[in-house]
């Protein structure tokens, strides 16, 4: 075995744990999409789904420090590593803001930040995607 088919080895192995790194972006971003969805409609029209809102993201949520340690663990650029570490500060505001009391009513900043996380995760989804397929991306 010659030096070039090692290292092209190598390459293999982390194009292949880029694409997976992709898909679980991917899905983490619709679990995100699916905790908007139920959201809405705990406010819009049963508040019954808020549950299902509460039981997604503390389902999901571990994925976040999953593809945090993942982005450093392979070769990606510092975009995709700082987006990464952006999912579980975000996800943490989140979790502060709906369940600490002050006198200020942190709750209002909860929409905000859920903005900013779903804006982050999709920026992942697509910074992954430009990784992964360069050539698609320049078109």
């Amino acid at each position: 075995m010659t030096a070039s088919s090692s290292f092209d080895g190598v390459q293999a192995s982390q194009r292949q744990s880029q694409k997976l790194f992709y898909i679980v972006a991917v899905l983490f971003n619709f679990c995100a999409i699916a905790q908007i969805l139920t959201v809405g409609l705990a406010y819009f029209s049963d508040s019954e789904w808020w549950n299902a809102h509460v039981w997604l993201v503390r389902g999901y949520g571990g994925l976040s420090i999953i593809l945090l340690v993942w982005a450093y663990s392979i070769p990606f650029s510092p975009k995709v590593r700082r987006l990464a570490v952006s999912l579980p500060i975000l996800l943490g505001l989140q979790f502060l803001t709906i369940h600490l009391n002050f006198p200020l009513p942190l709750a209002v900043l909860h929409p905000l930040i859920g903005f900013a996380f779903f804006s982050a995760s999709t920026s992942l989804v697509h910074r992954v995607w430009r990784v992964i397929n360069p050539s698609l991306s320049e078109e």
